[in-house]
């Protein structure tokens, strides 16, 4: 608890000097002077059998913070701990949460006497028996408050020193006060930090956690300490000098962990990189049973780029069916702004800073040529904003090379931009309009084998395709990324409307992706429909037919719109496929605007292990 603030109790208090202290101090000296301290079991006792699994890219950081008025002199309770801490082991492991680590926040105690350290240290005890990460921190209610981490031995340091977690495989050091630690765990499949730092850090402190820092500089870190943030979008006196002295310059630091103030509260700063930094306040001494040791979920998702934070009372859970009183109701789950809630972040590029994913090399065209490859377009190798020439080849060696159409004086460059996972690094820039029509495109020249090919043992094809910013549905909807131009009425199927292309590839008004074709078996289209996809952003899109039914694939997951009825083969009149070009009764309707990567026709069904992304 803070010495400063109006709802922390202050030094005297913590000291002993108040006559509720110190009645309690005098009475406890003749039991703490005989029994000893609870410690844990030795690291080679640990049964070692937690093992998260460090490679899902979804795991859970637990939080607990300030648990000491369940452990004040004579009114010591640690089951609502060990609720808590047993509800981690029971879901954490192989359940729900993948639990990677737990981090206490500092005043596990009120006093921190000898017997109250040793209950709470035999509660953690639990953990230690099955080898569960952790890290504690002293808060100002566990050693002297006007001390830092250079004040010596104390029931505190006895109890949760280094010595406690020697052996343990995610301990990575400590100060050699003792006082501070660092904590790695695996989890995404990269190394993560829980820097664990003291009530008050000292020069030796600052050195100490910098050069930890500097010993991993490609490791994202999770600061806890027990005073930072004091309220909502503000930092203590203290919290501003740790800002100022480490978190600021230490890029890795992306998000801090403390208690000590209530209620619970969230601030972001901009470090001196540019990039948030976000510090939460967690602490629930105040509220029902001093806390009833709640604890707080931080469940990260890297594939979604959120850390979904919530906060519960396991202890209360499981009074449960022993009939709640009114308090236990409202306190079994919390859901105010600042207990539960969603930080958004885009962890690649959070981390970028100081460890960099690199970037996916080019692959050589020889390698993408799999067996059936009828047709492999590629657009690297030229400089952004030339003009592309009258023809682009057909790296496949089949003959498939493609002209060039302009349409109202439109143009077609070349652009270095492309998908992370595509196999050339550049694409076509696309610049169509709806009205007046305008643009320019590809289409397969005269002759091309490609023209006549029906395909009726199946096929794959692929694309890459991004839409920019300025993108209009009023001007830009329904462009084709590829398809086949003669109409349905020219191959004598009128079922549907007899306008429409033999084959589209196309984005709709809200850019869903649309295969849409006559098979050779049906008179009327066939289609397969993808969800919406956002600007700004590089798609993968693979249709694959096995010869009986085809599957739209959106950077290689299956779309909900997959017609069951068979289709076999794609309906040809003999005329040229387009790239960037979508035609309507025998006419050019419709230009791309947006760019366009890598095209792979193979004439045979693709895994999606062999898709040009993998």
């Amino acid at each position: 608890m803070c010495t400063s603030h109006a709802h922390e109790p202050g030094e005297a208090a913590q000291a002993g000097a108040g006559r509720r202290g110190f009645l309690r101090a005098t009475a406890l000296l003749g039991a703490a002077a005989t029994a000893g301290l609870t410690l844990p079991a030795t690291a080679a006792a640990a049964s070692g059998k937690w093992r998260p699994d460090p490679d899902s890219r979804r795991f859970t950081l637990a939080v607990m913070p300030d648990t000491q008025y369940l452990f004040d002199g004579p009114s010591i309770d640690r089951a609502p701990v060990e609720a808590s801490l047993r509800y981690l082991l029971e879901r954490g492991e192989g359940g729900p949460e993948n639990l990677v680590f737990l981090s206490h926040l500092g005043d596990l105690t009120q006093n921190g006497a000898k017997d109250e350290v040793g209950a709470i240290s035999a509660a953690f005890g639990l953990l230690d028996r099955r080898g569960v990460g952790y890290s504690v921190l002293a808060g100002n209610h566990d050693v002297k408050s006007s001390t830092t981490d250079q004040r010596g031995t104390t029931p505190y340091l006895e109890a949760f020193g280094p010595s406690r977690f020697r052996g343990k495989s995610t301990f990575g050091g400590a100060s050699p006060d003792g006082y501070n630690s660092f904590h790695l765990f695996r989890a995404a499949g990269r190394e993560w930090m829980v820097l664990a730092l003291d009530w008050r850090l000292s020069e030796q402190g600052y050195v100490w956690a910098a050069d930890v820092l500097a010993r991993h500089p490609r490791t994202p870190v999770v600061l806890t300490t027990h005073e930072l943030v004091a309220g909502d979008d503000s930092l203590s006196a203290y919290g501003q000098q740790l800002w100022d002295r480490l978190i600021e310059d230490h890029d890795q630091i992306f998000l801090t962990l403390n208690g000590h103030y209530w209620p619970a509260a969230r601030a972001v700063r901009k470090n001196a990189a540019g990039h948030d930094v976000h510090l939460h306040l967690t602490n629930y001494q105040n509220r029902y049973f001093g806390g009833a040791a709640m604890i707080r979920l931080y469940r990260f998702d890297l594939d979604r780029g959120v850390i979904d934070v919530e906060t519960v009372s396991p202890w209360i859970m499981g009074r449960a069916a022993e009939g709640l009183d009114e308090l236990e109701r409202q306190e079994i789950e919390l859901s105010g702004d600042a207990d539960r809630f969603t930080v958004g972040i885009d962890f690649a590029e959070r981390f970028a800073g100081f460890d960099p994913v690199p970037a996916r090399a080019a692959r050589p065209a020889a390698k993408m040529l799999v067996r059936d490859t009828v047709a492999y377009w590629r657009f690297d190798g030229h400089a952004d904003g030339t003009a592309v020439g009258a023809t682009v080849r057909d790296l496949s060696g089949q003959g498939n090379d493609l002209a060039l159409v302009t349409v109202g004086g439109g143009a077609l460059t070349w652009s270095s931009d492309h998908h992370p996972d595509q196999p050339g690094h550049g694409s076509l820039e696309f610049s169509g309009y709806k009205s007046p029509l305008k643009g320019a495109y590809l289409r397969t020249v005269d002759g091309a084998p490609l023209n006549s090919a029906t395909f009726r043992a199946g096929y794959t094809i692929e694309a890459f395709y991004r839409l920019p910013a300025d993108w209009d549905p009023s001007h830009h909807a329904w462009s084709g990324l590829l398809g086949r131009s003669g109409t349905g009425g020219a191959a004598g199927k009128t079922g549907d409307d007899p306008d429409e292309p033999l084959a589209t590839l196309s984005l709709s008004n809200d850019r869903e992706p649309q295969w849409a074709m006559r098979p050779l078996n049906q008179q009327g289209i066939a289609t397969n429909w993808g969800q919406e996809t956002p600007l700004e952003t590089w798609w993968h899109l693979a249709v694959v037919n096995d010869g009986r039914h085809t599957t739209l694939y959106v950077e290689g997951c299956p779309v909900v719109r997959n017609p069951r009825a068979a289709a076999v083969g794609i309906t040809s009149v003999g005329l040229p496929w387009l790239l960037g070009g979508y035609e309507y009764g025998g006419r050019i309707d419709q230009i791309l605007h947006g760019r366009l990567g890598d095209v792979r026709i193979v004439s045979r069904a693709l895994p999606v292990t062999s898709f040009m992304t993998h």
